[in-house]
C-alpha cells in the first residue's frame, strides 16, 4: 500500500509540475502565443507545426486538442485547419517520451530537479511580470523533474526484486506478461488497451507516456525487447485514449466542434491500424536503429547502457517508435486532409437549421479536465467578436423591418426577437466563462483584458436591447398606422446609416490594435449622431405643439435609440483601445 501511494505522489508531483510550468509558458508567451495559435493556422503545413509548437510547451497533446475544438466552436479555426493543428499535437507529445529517454537514465534527474527550483524561486517571489513567470517555468520544470525521479524510483525493479530473492514477485508478474504475449497477436491489442485505460485515468498521453517508459525499464513489461513492444503496443493504446478528452469537450458544442473531434480520433486511428499491420517490422526497425545512430549519439547511448543497462535502450526505442510513428502518420495523412474533413462530415450531419449558419454562441466546456491556462482568453476574444457581428445583423434586419412598412414583417420581428434572446445568452455564456477564467493565476496584461472583455460584452448586449427597442418602436407605427413625413424619414435613415458603419468599425477592430486615430474616427462619428439626433428631437418637439403628438414621440423615442446605440459601441471602442 504504501508503495502505491508513494508512486500515486511521484506521479501527482509530476502532473502538478507539467501544469505549474505549463502555467508559466503562457505567461511568458503571452499574446504571442494567442496569437500564433490564432493567425498561424492559415494551411496544413503551418497548422501542423503551430499543433507541434504549442503541445510541446504546455506538455499536453489533451490541452491543445480541447482549444482546437473550443476554437472551432466559435468559429476561430475551420475544420480543415483545425486537423492540421491535431496532427502537430500528435508529434508534440514526443517530447515527454524523450525527455525521460535522454535524461532518464545516466542522468539523476533530483539532482537536477532542486538547482533548477532554487533558480526558479526567487524570481517567483521577488520578480514581477515576465521574471516573475519565468520563475514559475523553472520551478515546474523542477518539479516535473523532481515528480519523475522519484517516480522511477518509487516503481520497484523487477530485476532487482529478484536478485534480492523475491523471486515470488518476479514470478507472479513474469507470468502475467507471458500469458499475454502467449496471445499471439491479441497480446498487442491487449497492450493497446491497457494503454487507452492509463491516459483516461491519468487525463494525461504524456503523463501516462512517462508512466510507460518507467514500467518497461523496471521490467514489468517484459525483458529486452520484448518489453520495448510491449511498450509500443501501450503507446498506440495511449495515442487513442487522448482523444477522450477532445470528445468530451465537444458535447454539447457546435456541430463544426464535433467534427474537430471526430477529425482527432479518425487520424489516430487510421495511424493505429496501419501500424498495426506492420507492427512487428516496425518495432524491430525501431529497437535495432541505435545500430545506425551517428557515431557521436551512438557513443551517449552506449554511456547510458552501462549506468542504467539495457533500460536505456527500452526508453531509448519507445521515443524513436513513438517519433517515427507521428512523422510518417502526418507524412503520409498531410496530404488528404481535406478527405478527412469530408468523412468527419459525413460522420457528423449538419443540423437542418445550422447547416450554414457560423457558430455565434460560445459552448462552456468544462474546464476540470484540462487546465488551458491563458490560452482560455482566445476563445472568449472570438465569442465578443462574434457578439458584436450578431449586433451589426440584428441592426440589418431592424433597416429591412423600417424600411419596408408596406410588407408584412412579423416574421423577420419574430426572428429579430430570436436573435435578441441569443444575444443575452451569449452575454451570459461570455460572462460566465471570462469570470471562470479569473479564478486562473493569471498576468496582470490579461486580467485588463478580461476585465475590457466583460465590460465590451455588457456593451454589446446593451446594443441588441436597443435594436430590439428600435424595432418594437417601427412595429408600433405600422401597427398604428402612423406616417413619418419624408424630412423624418430621410433623418433617420442618415442615423441609421452612420450606426451601420459604426458597428462595422467595431467589428473590424474590436480584437486588433486601434491608435489614437481611430479613436477619435469613432468619437466623430458618435457626435455626429449625437448632434444629428439633438437637431430632429429639437424639431419633432417643434411640430408636437401643432397637435400630431404622437407621430413625434415615435420619432423622438426612434432618435434617442439609435444615439443610445452611439453611445455603447463607443464605449466598447474606448475599451477596446485601453486593453489592446
Amino acid at each position: 500500500m504504501l508503495t502505491i501511494l508513494t508512486i500515486l505522489g511521484a506521479l501527482g508531483i509530476f502532473l502538478y509540475g507539467m501544469k505549474v510550468m505549463s502555467e508559466g509558458i503562457q505567461k511568458v508567451a503571452g499574446n504571442g502565443m494567442r496569437t500564433a495559435l490564432a493567425t498561424m493556422t492559415k494551411n496544413r503545413f503551418s497548422a501542423m507545426l503551430t499543433g507541434l509548437f504549442t503541445t510541446g510547451l504546455v506538455q499536453s497533446s489533451s490541452a491543445t486538442t480541447v482549444l482546437v475544438v473550443s476554437f472551432v466552436n466559435v468559429g476561430l479555426l475551420t475544420l480543415v485547419e483545425s486537423i492540421g493543428v491535431i496532427m502537430g499535437a500528435n508529434l508534440g507529445t514526443t517530447v515527454t517520451a524523450w525527455i525521460v529517454a535522454i535524461v532518464g537514465g545516466k542522468v539523476s534527474l533530483a539532482s537536477w530537479a532542486l538547482p533548477i527550483i532554487g533558480c526558479g524561486l526567487p524570481l517567483f517571489f521577488a520578480g514581477k511580470g515576465k521574471w516573475k513567470s519565468i520563475g514559475e517555468v523553472l520551478i515546474g520544470f523542477g518539479l516535473l523533474f523532481f515528480g519523475l525521479g522519484e517516480l522511477k524510483h518509487a516503481v520497484p525493479d523487477l530485476k532487482a526484486a529478484a536478485k534480492a530473492g523475491d523471486v515470488e514477485t518476479m514470478e507472479t508478474f513474469r507470468s502475467i506478461i507471458l500469458w499475454i504475449q502467449d496471445t499471439g497477436m491479441l497480446s498487442t491489442v491487449l497492450f493497446m488497451l491497457a494503454g487507452v485505460l492509463l491516459t483516461l485515468i491519468v487525463q494525461s498521453s504524456s503523463a501516462a507516456m512517462a508512466i510507460t517508459i518507467v514500467l518497461a525499464v523496471g521490467g514489468y513489461l517484459g525483458e529486452s525487447q520484448d518489453a520495448f513492444k510491449n511498450s509500443a503496443a501501450i503507446v498506440l493504446g495511449e495515442n487513442i485514449g487522448t482523444t477522450v478528452t477532445a470528445w468530451l469537450a465537444s458535447i454539447g458544442a457546435s456541430v463544426a466542434a464535433k467534427r474537430a473531434a471526430r477529425a482527432h480520433l479518425l487520424f489516430n486511428v487510421i495511424g493505429v491500424v496501419w501500424m498495426l499491420v506492420i507492427f512487428e517490422h516496425f518495432t524491430n526497425f525501431a529497437w535495432n536503429l541505435t545500430d545506425v545512430l551517428p557515431e557521436n549519439l551512438k557513443d551517449i547511448i552506449e554511456s547510458k547502457y552501462k549506468t542504467a543497462g539495457e533500460g536505456s535502450k527500452i526508453a531509448f526505442s519507445t521515443a524513436v517508435f513513438h517519433t517515427l510513428f507521428n512523422l510518417i502518420n502526418i507524412g503520409v495523412l498531410i496530404w488528404f486532409v481535406p478527405q478527412i474533413a469530408n468523412i468527419v462530415k459525413k460522420m457528423v450531419k449538419d443540423k437542418d437549421d445550422d447547416s450554414n449558419s457560423e457558430p455565434v454562441r460560445i459552448k462552456y466546456i468544462s474546464q476540470s479536465l484540462v487546465d488551458l491556462g491563458e490560452l482560455n482568453i482566445v476563445e472568449a476574444e472570438q465569442a465578443v467578436s462574434n457578439l458584436s457581428k450578431h449586433c451589426t445583423k440584428m441592426f440589418a434586419g431592424y433597416s429591412e423591418v423600417f424600411d419596408h412598412p408596406e410588407i408584412d414583417m412579423s416574421e423577420q420581428v419574430k426572428s429579430l426577437k430570436a436573435m435578441e434572446d441569443e444575444a443575452d445568452l451569449m452575454m451570459h455564456d461570455i460572462t460566465e466563462y471570462l469570470v471562470r477564467c479569473t479564478s486562473k493565476e493569471v498576468s496582470p496584461h490579461l486580467s485588463e483584458r478580461i476585465t475590457g472583455l466583460l465590460r465590451m460584452t455588457a456593451e454589446l448586449e446593451e446594443c441588441s436591447d436597443a435594436i430590439y427597442r428600435l424595432i418594437k418602436i417601427a412595429e408600433r407605427r405600422y401597427n398604428k398606422g402612423r406616417q413619418f413625413s419624408e424630412e423624418q424619414l430621410l433623418t433617420i435613415r442618415e442615423l441609421a446609416s452612420l450606426i451601420s458603419g459604426f458597428l462595422t468599425f467595431c467589428e473590424e477592430r474590436i480584437l486588433g490594435q486601434i491608435s489614437p486615430a481611430e479613436t477619435q474616427k469613432a468619437e466623430d462619428i458618435r457626435e455626429k449622431i449625437k448632434s444629428l439626433t439633438k437637431s430632429s428631437n429639437k424639431s419633432a418637439m417643434g411640430r408636437m405643439a401643432e397637435g400630431n403628438v404622437k407621430v413625434e414621440m415615435l420619432n423622438i423615442d426612434t432618435n434617442n435609440q439609435l444615439n443610445v446605440i452611439a453611445n455603447h459601441l463607443m464605449h466598447v471602442v474606448q475599451t477596446s483601445a485601453e486593453v489592446s
